[in-house]
């Protein structure tokens, strides 16, 4: 058996049948999902009663059951780590992605389930999926509440250095310590029984590019704790990308499909990123630009024009800030 493979590692997944949105959302990528032999992506949404609204996000509904099935051959791991993976909700949303054969992590009945990782074989290579979430409003996975598994982040504000009236200030953001240390201990323990260990977190602001100080804090110690490769989901666009000590962060990859219709003007683009997988270990990465067209169907763009080559200079312009340089490389943007 090979030990090649190929991953793909998509941002947010929401599937709430909305207006144009619905079963056929996703044919115009259904090859290059079916492609890989890994396929892996945040659920931003549960699979649960429609008629429900989240008492603590006013507008927001869960997604139809059936639309699980959009998930069945596309996926095969996803993180339910975030602020509407809820209640009881989550053991049945869970059930629906049991039925569609499609693993998760990051929310669960209870911590261990929310804290246990998503562990499957492809190729000859074993590969390893843990979720978490930074945001407030729901509550947290314990020992006897359903919930998702979190790292609670903190912000102080620091007067500006400037005397000019008006300036804003000098924002600072760190995370939990104690929550910080349960999910290192979780990659410590995960790390030498798979060969490729990934890990989503659900943080950030909203539309908002920069990346907070926290995120970069928690990213950094996944990969001192032995994570390949982190993505990061919830600002429903782009952040940048960075390389540290071999290993691939991605603080960002904004929508990959998002049916909310108050999502729709906003956030309809976002990236898949392609990962070659040789010898057991993640070995090359690059990027491919998706948006939502006018039909509600996600498409794959071109990097070299259009909306896809504004997305690459969004991309180039963010990850140099990291020190990460990106080319543009035929249909995808290689990153160095």
């Amino acid at each position: 058996m090979s030990d090649a493979a190929t991953m793909v590692l998509v941002g947010d997944i929401n599937l709430k049948r909305d207006l144009q949105f619905d079963e056929r959302a996703l044919d115009l990528v259904d090859g290059e999902l079916r492609r890989a032999d890994v396929r892996l992506g945040n659920l931003e949404g549960m699979f649960y009663d429609p008629a429900i609204e989240l008492d603590y996000k006013p507008g927001w509904f869960h997604n139809e059951p059936e639309m699980a099935e959009m998930l069945r051959g596309r996926f095969d791991a996803v993180g339910c780590a975030n602020n509407v993976h809820a209640y009881e909700g989550i053991a049945v949303s869970c059930q629906h992605l049991d039925r569609v054969g499609v693993l998760h992590t990051g929310a669960g009945r209870n911590h261990d389930e929310a804290h246990a990782p998503a562990i499957f074989e492809r190729q000859g290579t074993r590969f390893g999926l843990l979720a978490y979430t930074s945001l407030d409003g729901v509550e947290v996975a314990t020992a006897s509440r359903p919930g998702p598994a979190r790292i609670k982040g903190y912000t102080s504000y620091e007067p500006p250095r400037s005397t000019r009236p008006g300036m804003p200030p000098i924002v600072h953001s760190w995370p939990d310590a104690a929550e910080l240390a349960t999910a290192v201990e979780d990659i410590q323990r995960l790390r030498p029984q798979v060969d490729v260990l990934v890990t989503y977190f659900h943080w950030g602001l909203t539309g908002w590019q920069e990346t907070c100080e926290y995120q970069r804090t928690i990213a950094q110690a996944a990969v001192d704790a032995g994570a390949d490769i982190v993505v990061g989901s919830h600002p429903h666009t782009h952040q940048g990308i960075e390389r540290y000590k071999g290993a691939a962060i991605f603080y960002s990859l904004g929508n990959f499909c998002f049916g909310w219709k108050l999502h729709r003007q906003a956030t309809y683009e976002g990236s898949i990123v392609r990962v070659k997988v040789e010898n057991k270990r993640a070995t090359a990465f690059s990027v491919v630009p998706v948006k939502r067209n006018e039909h509600d169907r996600i498409e794959l763009l071109n990097p070299s024009e259009g909306d896809g080559q504004a997305i690459a200079t969004t991309l180039t312009r963010l990850s140099a800030r990291f020190g990460t340089t990106l080319a543009v490389a035929g249909d995808e943007i290689a990153v160095a």
